[in-house]
């Protein structure tokens, strides 16, 4: 059994940008009378946004959740002021109710997302606010790529039974199973068109992330090596180069905001 998939922050923070873009966009739709006394960020990563958070909000108790010891250690070299606390989410449960639950880029790794959503609402308090947002990456190119690879190179047996991100609900199924206990719902979709640079960068893009887990299976590191080098020869392939050096990814997200009755 390989260990779990761990977490690289140096190689994160490559694309920090174009990934907190749909962080700040998430909270910029947050309700703007919701004064938290609990706040609790999962899967909070290096802590920026809940730092951002206890700014916004500093009489709050600011919690930071992230099952990377890693991570966790850059988000306390911050000084925010924030509770961090390594575990993981789907053993959360708060100390408190909470008044917001942000769950950014967090909960797609997660199975059974009908139930954890009633978990997390569960979690809240009366008029508190769960607000998520999503990557709607395993209908992407770039990830049936990924897939693609992984199934046809000598390294697919060792990757035939690694769990990678799968298919997000439909947003009307997310309504349904919020509208038991909540109100004010907002579904939406943006698709954000990334302008990378540097050698590789979708390759670079994915090390950050969904390749995390086939990293950790492949052991050996020459069949990593040869895994990686095929990987990112159908990617360049699949998205060239512009002329100025520029590579465009599309990449859409799914947000949610719900506050419970």
């Amino acid at each position: 059994m390989t260990d779990a998939p761990v977490w690289d922050p140096e190689q994160y923070r490559r694309f920090e940008a174009e990934r907190d873009r749909a962080a700040l966009d998430l909270l910029l739709r947050l309700p703007g009378d919701l004064e938290p006394r609990e706040v609790w960020d999962l899967g909070c990563g290096a802590g920026q946004h809940a730092a951002l958070l206890k700014r916004r909000h500093p009489a709050a108790a600011v919690h930071g959740l992230d099952s990377s010891a890693d991570m966790l250690a850059r988000a306390r070299a911050l000084g925010a002021g924030v509770d961090w606390r390594q575990g993981d989410i789907a053993g959360w449960s708060p100390d408190a109710p909470a008044d917001l639950v942000l769950a950014n880029a967090s909960l797609h790794w997660l199975p059974d997302h009908p139930g954890l959503l009633r978990r997390l609402v569960g979690a809240l308090a009366p008029g508190g606010v769960l607000a998520v947002q999503m990557p709607m990456a395993h209908e992407t190119r770039h990830h049936a790529l990924m897939r693609a690879v992984a199934a046809e190179g000598p390294w697919a047996g060792a990757l035939e039974t690694v769990a990678t991100i799968a298919p997000l609900l439909t947003p009307e199924a997310y309504y349904a199973v919020l509208a038991e206990d909540c109100e004010d719902i907002d579904i939406w979709s943006t698709t954000y068109l990334h302008a990378l640079t540097g050698r590789d960068p979708v390759l670079e893009w994915m090390r950050g992330t969904a390749l995390r887990p086939y990293l950790t299976a492949l052991e050996a590191p020459a069949m990593r090596t040869a895994f990686l080098s095929a990987l990112g020869a159908r990617l360049c392939e699949a998205f060239p180069a512009r002329p100025d050096g520029v590579t465009l990814l599309p990449f859409p997200r799914l947000f949610l905001t719900a506050r419970r009755r």
